[in-house]
């Protein structure tokens, strides 16, 4: 691996989006509703903004016929279609598009893309699912528009935590530039939102503690340590001394991957009305979830207007995945190499997924299953270290639900589908059968 020719072909890339986009006087900007694809419309966004480039932004769950016959309805014939965390899996779908596309995205590419330029980190040679998110693509391109764009660098470290990534390689350098010139500020303690710290213990769902959702033992833990107050007023002593008491309960049972992803560098977003990563985070994620696009989209270019109600609707919902995960911890089933659950309107399976897999089943990948009117979604994920054994969430469930008539993929540690309904136990049987190939069992 070179590092320093791979970044170079990506940027090359974003170069060549940048061209494409300065091109158009309106563009159609379609992205994903999680807070990696909310971070990147911002960015797009605010980019085009920047350079009087008007533009319409869509957010949707997935991307699928319906977004294409939408926009097909809807754009001018000489818009552009900017696609931001999603387009590099469906070629086949947007062959269907009449307009120019570019696509900046982070998934593994699959087929031969109509876009005029797809930018990607795995076409650099660079894995897209660990070292740059979505969010870092698109502000790669918001640099080549305009280099004071750099002041967006803190949205993309923010998409890059909120898909789990590592702080290497180009998300290392984006984080140093953003350090460098004051965008973001570091500092060791707890990876979570900051505010009471019993209270952000009790919603929090990761780090999952064997005290979350119980305030009493809450209490308990911080009346031993001799805590209490807002996280963010905490003084270095005492921020090391709650992060080495997590520390110890998370090392009983999780992975150490699980305490490397909740002790260490806390990043404060300088430049965004939301300045705690984890709190930007969950908004986001929130207002994705809620069907409030518009209000995540209006945080992320720095509208105050309804960041209070953003912020109450967080907590819930974060409540609730709380409650979810106690559930799925009672409804836990085992296959030969997986571990899952089959539900029905269960919310934000994907956390509960990647909870499930990093603090309380971490020997196997774990598959939620979940029934939501007539679709059945599903959330896959991993650990690094399966990956490292081989384990390509991707293909197992892009396979999988080929076979029963659904549609997936994603990224190798990550991945959704959706599969038809009555079709659950056979989807589980082939993924079960997938992911034992891939790890030589």
């Amino acid at each position: 691996m070179n590092f320093n020719v791979e970044t170079q072909k990506l940027n090359d890339m974003a170069r060549q989006a940048a061209d494409v986009i300065e091109d158009h006087e309106y563009v159609r900007v379609i992205s994903h509703n999680d807070a990696d694809g909310l971070t990147s419309a911002a960015i797009i966004c605010q980019a085009l903004l920047r350079k009087g480039i008007r533009f319409h932004t869509t957010i949707v769950p997935r991307l699928d016929s319906s977004v294409v016959d939408t926009v097909n309805a809807s754009a001018g014939e000489k818009d552009l279609v900017v696609f931001c965390d999603m387009g590099s899996g469906q070629s086949d779908i947007l062959s269907g598009l009449k307009n120019s596309i570019v696509i900046l995205d982070h998934h593994v590419p699959v087929g031969d893309s109509p876009a005029k330029v797809v930018v990607n980190p795995h076409l650099a040679g660079i894995d897209g699912a660990m070292h740059i998110s979505a969010s870092g693509t698109t502000y790669l391109v918001a640099k080549a528009l305009d280099p004071a764009n750099v002041d967006l660098a803190g949205l993309a470290i923010a998409g890059a935590v909120g898909d789990k990534q590592l702080m290497d390689t180009v998300n290392g350098t984006i984080l140093k530039e953003a350090t460098d010139v004051g965008v973001v500020s570091v500092r060791k303690g707890l990876r979570i939102g900051d505010g009471n710290i019993a209270d952000v213990l009790e919603y929090t769902p990761e780090p999952y503690l064997d005290i979350t959702g119980d305030r009493q033992k809450i209490d308990d833990f911080l009346g031993i340590l001799g805590l209490q107050g807002n996280i963010s007023e905490l003084s270095d002593e005492h921020m090391r001394k709650l992060a080495s008491a997590v520390a110890l309960k998370l090392a009983k049972k999780s992975t150490s991957e699980a305490v490397d992803a909740s002790i260490g560098d806390v990043y404060y977003l300088n430049k965004e009305i939301v300045k705690n990563v984890y709190d930007m985070v969950a908004i986001l994620n929130t207002c994705g979830r809620m069907e409030k696009a518009g209000m995540a989209l209006s945080i992320g270019m720095r509208d105050k207007t309804h960041l209070e109600e953003a912020r109450k609707m967080a907590i819930g919902y974060q409540r609730s995945i709380v409650g979810n995960i106690k559930v799925a911890s009672d409804m836990l089933r085992t296959g030969q190499n997986i571990g899952y659950l089959i539900t029905k309107d269960m919310e934000s399976t994907g956390m509960v997924a990647s909870t499930m897999v990093r603090y309380i089943n971490p020997d196997m990948p774990f598959v939620a299953v979940n029934q939501v009117e007539e679709i059945v979604k599903v959330s896959a994920r991993g650990t690094r270290a399966l990956v490292t054994k081989g384990l390509d969430l991707a293909f197992a469930l892009r396979e999988a639900s080929k076979a029963v008539g659904g549609e997936g993929g994603g990224h190798n540690i990550a991945s959704g589908a959706s599969i038809p309904p009555g079709t659950e136990e056979q989807f589980i049987s082939k993924i079960d059968e997938i992911v034992g190939q891939q790890l030589g069992k």
